[in-house]
């Protein structure tokens, strides 16, 4: 594998309204795990909101307020970023993007320039969606979006989303005890890509569906992505460095 792109969400990242950074750890190390196989990674963090809220408790409720967080909390989660990676000896940069941005040729082009520049020199670029003007993101999305884009723009061989979900079940596995986790999936059931959103935590504004939706992006385009835990980072270990398929689910289009 040549390139990756590894999303983690607010759910993974934060924990009694502050940024985990035993997880944000964890992931680096697995990060700098994989770059010595000779790995080019790509990540897409959320985590703004939160990071900024540990400096300024404003009412998350309020979008506003939000946008306000996401503006004091960016910086802070890359300067936190950058500690634990120059542990490794890692450089890393920050790149903010919207929905518009891959919407424009033009734009989407420049990106892909400065990632591919960033990439060339063994640098792992952070991208995070504009919050302060991306509004989107905010109420809906969690970057899983926003991951997909990157993966498929970029050039990635796989998107990894690191979660709160650690699988994508048969059935719902907080009401149903006999829910299975899916190894493979080739196709995502429309169905599915309807329901409500269900987030986890103070923080997060995703859900499954919004992570089924990324991974239908990619597999109409002929792309795969790869769902497990962020918690417990082994199924991680064991898919993107051993190259075995213990758990989690990989979204695969048929050949």
């Amino acid at each position: 594998m040549k390139r990756l792109v590894i999303k983690v969400g607010s759910a993974v990242l934060t924990e009694r309204n502050r940024v985990a950074r035993e997880r944000m750890a964890a992931l680096v190390e697995l990060i700098a795990r994989i770059k010595e196989k000779g790995t080019e990674v790509i990540l897409v963090s959320s985590g703004a909101v939160a990071a900024g809220y540990t400096l300024c408790r404003l009412d998350k409720k309020e979008l506003a307020n939000r946008q306000a967080l996401a503006s004091i909390g960016q910086p802070k989660l890359i300067s936190m970023y950058q500690k634990k990676f120059e542990k490794f000896g890692i450089i890393v940069s920050q790149i903010l993007l919207t929905a518009d941005d891959f919407d424009s040729r033009r734009r989407t082009h420049h990106a892909k320039c400065a990632v591919e520049t960033l990439l060339a020199q063994n640098v792992v670029p952070i991208i995070n969606e504009n919050d302060v003007t991306a509004t989107e993101e905010l109420v809906f999305g969690d970057n899983d979006q926003l991951s997909a884009h990157v993966a498929y723009y970029f050039d990635a061989d796989l998107l990894a989303i690191l979660s709160d979900i650690d699988s994508y079940y048969d059935k719902d596995p907080h009401r149903f005890d006999d829910a299975k986790p899916q190894k493979v999936v080739h196709a995502v059931p429309p169905q599915a890509l309807e329901a409500e959103c269900t987030p986890n935590g103070t923080f997060a504004t995703g859900g499954i569906v919004t992570k089924l939706k990324a991974a239908d992006f990619l597999l109409k385009r002929g792309r795969s992505m790869f769902l497990a835990s962020g918690f417990d980072l082994k199924d991680a270990y064991a898919f993107l460095i051993e190259e075995r398929h213990e758990g989690g689910t990989l979204f695969q289009p048929l050949s």
